[in-house]
């Protein structure tokens, strides 16, 4: 539907045929009280989260941030942020699970600095709601989201898997993850700590998508399920797809079907909140809202 503004932008044309006017040509407070208006009106919202509205709350990967946790892992290896360090290629499984231990405390068992879930929450609980997000730091069941209303795509840090992988289950990493925190030093932890699979015995890995071996357990799939009928009840009436934080890097999950679901229903609204990368196709201008600027405040604002 969208194929020929998208290969457009793709063969880098810039963004001459998508429409940019709801940023450009309006106050920030008009667009907001445009988003609050279609919040009020719509009868269901589709939230659809990316890593822009962690980073929103605090959870930035570079930065102060990153040196107040890793600044022996940077000094030792020349890591500079944290998505980086998950790929470095660490000799031993002791110093992988040393760095990965970190990321995932600091990531997924601490509460973000700014309360941004909280008030996302606050403007959509009295709504018939659901959230597909990218993230996979569990940010928005900590904030309190009923869980029966959140698709994970990508995994969570919170479960390890099989890296063979020789099943496809999950298992909860927190109690093991503090340990190693605990136990660490000298960026190792000790080598009786290294997660194994507890049927073929190979090195656990983490449930995130980064290639074919990625575990879509008898969870994922409930909540797949749950989206999916979810959407099928969109069939018409006043939606608000609303889009938070989502960049350009795996747009066919949440951007593209926002698209392609607003421009199919006339009475669907789509909304697009991101610092830097604020735009919709021309088809679905008119029924678009776009704000370039810092998700926190926006709802704030709202």
């Amino acid at each position: 539907m969208f194929g020929g503004i998208l290969a457009g932008k793709a063969a880098g044309s810039g963004r001459k045929n998508f429409d940019e006017a709801g940023c450009a040509e309006q106050t920030f407070k008009r667009r907001v009280e445009r988003l609050a208006d279609a919040l009020l009106q719509a009868d269901a919202v589709v939230i659809g989260a990316g890593s822009g509205l962690s980073a929103s709350a605090g959870f930035t990967y570079g930065g102060e941030r990153f040196f107040k946790y890793f600044g022996d892992f940077a000094e030792k290896y020349g890591i500079r942020d944290m998505y980086s360090g998950g790929f470095y290629p660490y000799k031993t499984l002791e110093e992988y699970w040393a760095w990965w231990s970190r990321h995932i405390y600091y990531n997924r068992y601490v509460e973000p600095p700014v309360p941004v879930y909280q008030r996302l929450l606050e403007l959509v609980k009295e709504k018939d709601y659901f959230v597909i997000t990218t993230n996979v730091d569990h940010c928005f069941q900590k904030a309190g989201f009923d869980k029966e209303r959140l698709f994970y795509t990508q995994g969570d840090y919170g479960l390890w898997q099989c890296s063979g992988p020789c099943h496809q289950e999950t298992y909860d990493n927190e109690e093991q993850v503090r340990q190693m925190i605990a136990e660490q030093k000298d960026m190792r932890i000790p080598t009786e700590l290294i997660p194994r699979c507890p049927r073929c015995g190979k090195p656990m890995n983490m449930n995130l998508r980064s290639d074919a071996a990625f575990v879509e357990d008898a969870g994922w799939h409930r909540a797949a399920r749950r989206y999916e009928a979810f959407i099928g009840r969109m069939d018409g009436g006043r939606v608000l797809f609303w889009e938070l934080g989502v960049g350009a890097n795996t747009p066919v999950i949440i951007k593209y079907p926002f698209w392609r679901m607003t421009h199919q229903n006339p009475e669907a609204v789509y909304a697009c909140v991101n610092y830097g990368e604020a735009y919709a196709p021309r088809e679905i201008a008119g029924r678009s809202i776009c704000i370039d600027g810092d998700i926190g405040e926006t709802l704030k604002q709202l």
